[in-house]
């Protein structure tokens, strides 16, 4: 099993879920996706997580000199690196704007900014509700607008159901881990949806976001999405929910970065297969 734990800590399975999420865009929408777009995005997540889980240890673990961290994190950063130079590799073939590879580059730093050594910077770790916000923003960016290669002002109803629906459901995913690390985030001084919110108030925002998927997906077949595939959207949203119950349990390792990471695959996958 060492090789699937490898696999999930060093963010190689989200980089596949992300993947999966643009072949998604691409078939609900009818659109062709180059392949070194789907390259692209693979290694921009693998590269921005390993970057994120470096400076995150390297903000919360007892002092270490630089020669010795880096000795320490050395597997994570040579994939973080090895990821850039794959990302660099697909960029120019993948069609993406010089200006929108910035944008997702910003929005990786700016989540990353409450862990920076810096105490100025250090009052952004109160900012709960923008973290999570920030980071469903960010992966309905990179695995939905991206693939587009559209203006905004150019977006077209599709588009945008399309968008809107992949924010709400990788919010509820960002939830279920806000969830998982609200004890520690509160010993780190760092704010989350789920450290913001009480039980109630938590439990009354999940079923609301259920309650817009579920019931804007009967709107899909308006927007030029097969009854199939809108079956398999609706499976994927309720199973979402049913995980969410299931983790206000006490869960485990395998739990989090393969069942719940998971269910971006899941959804990719049964729109997949219902496409054929």
């Amino acid at each position: 099993m060492k090789w699937l734990h490898f696999i999930l800590s060093h963010s190689i399975f989200v980089a596949v879920c992300a993947a999966g999420l643009v072949l998604q865009t691409g078939q609900l929408l009818r659109i062709y996706i180059p392949v070194p777009l789907y390259g692209l995005v693979f290694f921009a997540t693998l590269c921005s997580y390993n970057f994120y889980w470096t400076i995150s240890r390297f903000a919360f673990t007892s002092p270490l000199p630089l020669r010795s961290f880096i000795r320490k994190e050395k597997t994570g950063l040579s994939i973080m690196f090895i990821a850039l130079a794959g990302l660099l590799l697909c960029f120019p073939a993948s069609g993406v704007s010089p200006f929108y590879l910035a944008m997702a580059v910003l929005l990786t730093l700016l989540y990353a900014v409450p862990l920076l050594p810096v105490k100025a910077l250090h009052v952004t770790r109160k900012a709960g509700v923008l973290k999570t916000t920030l980071l469903a923003f960010t992966w309905a960016y990179v695995t939905a607008f991206l693939p587009l290669q559209k203006e905004w002002t150019l977006l077209s109803g599709p588009d945008i159901f399309i968008l809107t629906r992949r924010f709400l459901f990788m919010l509820m995913l960002c939830i279920i881990f806000d969830n998982r690390d609200k004890a520690m985030d509160k010993i780190r001084g760092l704010h989350s949806l789920a450290t913001v919110l009480k039980p109630g108030q938590m439990l009354l925002l999940i079923v609301g976001i259920f309650f817009v998927l579920f019931s804007t997906n009967f709107l899909s077949v308006s927007y030029g999405i097969s009854m199939r595939q809108s079956i398999a959207l609706q499976t994927s949203t309720i199973a979402l929910l049913v995980v969410y119950f299931l983790s206000t349990r006490q869960q485990g390792y395998l739990f989090y970065y393969f069942v719940v990471d998971g269910l971006m695959l899941f959804s990719a996958l049964t729109t997949f297969v219902a496409g054929i």
